[in-house]
């Protein structure tokens, strides 16, 4: 068999370790490599006060869980059993998606999948709020509870462990010469890459197309140096990169 055919363009991945099968399956309908940059893995917590954070957070009248990886370490702490009366909320599909998976039938999503759409839901009018997520993501969502004065029950059942830049993908990423696109969907995880990438490296993630998961996320790739920057529909593999195709079409062919 001869050498493996380059891919006409790129998706940089900056999902957690172990976490870019949904973008590659989505690049690969679309013609399109992925490029793994993870700048951290997923740890769970099972502590005795994580298990009795969670149990107290699992009683709230809505409970949120801010991704699919908040479900599946929950769930794998405690039976996941929604009341009569309780909201069970995830912060996009995926993660909806996931709470069926895990046996939460009604589970809602905003229609627009970030912390503001979230806010705006019916559920999260009451208080206390559940808060089923890591150390980190989701600043927006918890400070904005707190500040409406609504008593949030915080349950970090795993956190995100920084792990080293694979020297093989930043060496490839300052090769490549395809059309490149970053699927932006957390700017922690993009702070964390361009801090600890060398410079040249970081400058030519920075000559990528960002296509950014909601527009906080677009205002943060134009403050962080990116020079093109479109938005996508919303956080999913598939509309990430629906958007870098779109752009890759109209530019490049």
């Amino acid at each position: 068999m001869g050498p493996r055919q380059a891919r006409a363009w790129y998706v940089i991945s900056l999902r957690p370790q172990g976490g870019h099968a949904g973008l590659r399956h989505a690049a690969a309908r679309a013609g399109a490599g992925v490029l793994a940059l993870s700048p951290w893995t997923l740890t769970p917590r099972a502590d005795a006060p994580t298990c009795d954070a969670l149990r107290a957070a699992l009683q709230a009248p809505a409970v949120v869980f801010t991704s699919p990886a908040a479900v599946h370490f929950a769930h794998a702490l405690l039976p996941l059993r929604s009341g009569a009366g309780q909201a069970w909320i995830g912060t996009g599909a995926g993660t909806r998606q996931a709470l069926r998976r895990a046996g939460i039938d009604g589970a809602l999503a905003p229609a627009r999948m970030d912390s503001e759409g979230l806010l705006e839901l019916e559920a999260l009018q009451a208080s206390p709020v559940g808060l089923v997520t890591a150390p980190g993501g989701r600043g927006v969502l918890a400070g904005a509870l707190a500040a409406r004065g609504t008593q949030v029950l915080r349950a970090d059942v795993y956190a995100r462990t920084p792990i080293p830049l694979s020297p093989q993908a930043v060496n490839k990423l300052q090769a490549l010469d395809q059309p490149t696109f970053l699927a932006l969907s957390s700017g922690e995880a993009l702070g964390q890459v361009l801090d600890r990438l060398p410079s040249d490296a970081a400058a030519a993630l920075r000559g990528a197309t960002a296509i950014a998961a909601s527009a906080r996320l677009a205002d943060l790739a134009g403050q962080a140096g990116f020079r093109t920057v479109v938005q996508a529909e919303g956080p999913r593999p598939g509309q990430l990169v629906e958007a870098a195709h779109a752009v890759f079409s109209r530019r490049f062919r």
